[in-house]
């Protein structure tokens, strides 16, 4: 998608379905396309009516996203989904999360996420302005700003749908996912495609920023 600033809502909703029909996130849910597409339509109304918000991908800055939670889609089938811009090479989960951690990595309280399958994540940035920062120091100024850190499933929505945004020396944590430990997740580039590790939130990477949006919505 080219950047742009202001933007066909309804357009931008239906090539994002399209778009996880085409990566077969109806079958990984055990849903025929029909049944998908019924899952997530009624979303469509909140994203038109949701004023207007800029999308200027290479700046980093996305109007929404549709985000499938995980009970519909499991994160280590989703990651295979994503790829680099113009790149075949699918994405991957890091072989740091031990067997079992990936399921201990959930939603902080403050998230707040809508008790839904699916729904929509408004106003999103990349956060490279956070890049070389202390992870933690980032986390604190985006809670100070009242908006939400992203959550891994969130920041897979934001790689499989503008994967143009995932660049060398502007990859993104995913501080609204934790595990209880010093963790916290973060996608970035590794043998040319995405993959989702984890970093220290202590640790500050020139390379790694933190993404935040301003709200959620469902239906």
């Amino acid at each position: 998608m080219t950047p742009q600033t202001t933007f066909d809502a309804g357009a931008e909703f239906d090539r994002q379905v399209h778009n996880l029909v085409e990566r077969e996130y109806p079958a990984m849910a055990g849903m025929t396309p029909e049944q998908f597409r019924a899952l997530v339509t009624p979303l469509r109304p909140v994203a038109v009516n949701a004023g207007k918000l800029a999308c200027e991908p290479d700046a980093g800055r996305l109007p929404f996203l549709l985000v499938v939670q995980r009970q519909v889609v499991p994160i280590e089938q989703m990651m295979p989904r994503t790829t680099l811009h113009g790149k075949a090479k699918t994405g991957f989960v890091d072989h740091s999360f031990e067997p079992g951690s990936l399921e201990r990595f959930v939603a902080i309280k403050e998230a707040d996420l809508p008790d839904q399958p699916v729904y929509l994540l408004f106003d999103i940035e990349r956060g490279e302005e956070f890049c070389g920062a202390i992870p933690n120091d980032a986390m604190e100024t985006i809670g100070a700003r009242e908006r939400t850190l992203l959550t891994i499933e969130e920041g897979i929505a934001m790689t499989t749908q503008f994967p143009e945004v995932l660049v060398k020396n502007k990859c993104y944590s995913l501080g609204g996912s934790r595990c209880g430990d010093r963790r916290v997740p973060a996608i970035w580039i590794s043998k040319n495609a995405p993959k989702l590790g984890w970093c220290w939130e202590r640790n500050p990477h020139t390379w790694l920023g933190m993404a935040s949006a301003a709200h959620r919505d469902s239906v």
